[in-house]
């Protein structure tokens, strides 16, 4: 059974339904170990509506945040410390789905990012979206996991924009694993056929 971490190179680039849909193809368990913010409509619970199947099951975060900030500032608000020590990875015998908090180098307290939550067998799933700057944001993000030693694969989200993808594709050699197109609606079909189309990729 294989565990995927999928991170992003920045907020709102897709981490969610990217998770969803990896959750989808393989019917894995989902779990996200940090929520900061929208509790009443956490991404447990976004992923858990777009999900088809009766395989999955949703564990409960580690931390759940009242604050949509980043980790190391949210939990302050809440007067917490967040540890590596207090997320616990849920034991399954199935395949598990991790979704990170933002990108990989936002802090979770004054010494330890979400990097330090990914564990070497891990495969990481970066989700990367056009905008001005974001070439950048995905090489620094996919070098600094290969140079970690970690495999890593590579999910396009939103509008295609080829020059950019092309880059991304050339200067990393990571395998790409699809895109998720900039569709009008996200429900359990979209997410099914995406499923179908990404799971030999994973």
């Amino acid at each position: 059974m294989k565990t995927y971490f999928v991170t992003g190179i920045s907020t709102d680039v897709g981490k969610t339904i990217a998770s969803a849909i990896i959750v989808e193809a393989l019917q894995a368990d989902y779990w996200k170990p940090i929520q900061a913010g929208e509790l009443d409509n956490c991404d447990t619970k976004k992923v858990e509506k777009l999900v088809s199947n009766k395989k999955s099951k949703f564990h409960p975060n580690s931390y759940a945040l009242k604050t949509p900030m980043s980790p190391h500032a949210a939990a302050d608000i809440d007067a917490i410390a967040i540890t590596i020590k207090g997320i616990i990875e849920p034991k399954t015998k199935n395949h598990l789905v991790i979704e990170g908090a933002g990108g990989l180098l936002v802090p979770i307290n004054s010494k330890q990012t979400v990097l330090d939550i990914i564990k070497p067998e891990h495969h990481v799933v970066v989700v990367s979206r056009h905008y001005l700057g974001s070439i950048n944001h995905t090489l620094l993000t996919v070098n600094l996991l290969k140079e970690k030693g970690f495999q890593v694969s590579i999910i396009f989200s939103g509008k295609e924009h080829k020059t950019t993808e092309d880059i991304i594709r050339k200067m990393t050699k990571a395998p790409i694993i699809g895109r998720i197109d900039e569709e009008p609606y996200f429900d359990k079909n979209v997410i099914l056929e995406y499923a179908e189309l990404f799971r030999s990729k994973l």
